[in-house]
């Protein structure tokens, strides 16, 4: 009997597939998906809104498994930009983050979100999540339709 291939094999090859991946994972409340999204360093960094930076795999999966044990976030994104140079790929993004369940009451809670990535032996892997909190205006903000931006 073969063993199955590792998850991380299976994350996507440009920094986009990553990105979709990461979200995608993020919404199931998928650590294992989510984790190997990441390079896999000791210096990876996330910071979530208003928390404290969680440096490191450890302290990044006990971050999410916290986010996670009150259910899985149900966020939607948009507004991506992006600077690419060869080795790395940086994207703001706007989080839409809807309440916890329907009918809660509560509004759609806006972040802006700084995924860095850079390509590693295994492909492209997110090395820094940085997410502060945004304003109604950010949300509202028109975005470029895919603006690519590439640094010499």
């Amino acid at each position: 009997m073969s063993t199955p291939p590792l998850r991380a094999a299976t994350v996507g090859g440009t920094a986009d597939e990553v990105e979709a991946q990461f979200y995608d994972a993020l919404q199931k409340g998928d650590v294992a998906a989510l984790m190997a999204c990441w390079a896999d360093e000791d210096e990876i960094v996330c910071i979530h809104p208003d928390g404290p930076c969680h440096v490191g795999p450890g302290a990044i999966r006990a971050a999410y498994e916290a986010l996670f044990a009150h259910g899985a976030p149900r966020i939607r994104t948009d507004g991506v930009r992006r600077v690419e140079a060869l080795a790395a790929s940086v994207h703001t993004v706007v989080e839409h983050r809807e309440p916890a369940q329907a009918g809660d009451g509560g509004a759609t809670v806006c972040t802006i979100a700084t995924n860095v990535y850079h390509r590693t032996a295994q492909g492209w892997r997110l090395v820094a999540h940085h997410a502060s909190p945004g304003t109604a205006a950010d949300a509202a903000a028109p975005r470029p339709a895919d603006a690519l931006q590439t640094l010499h």
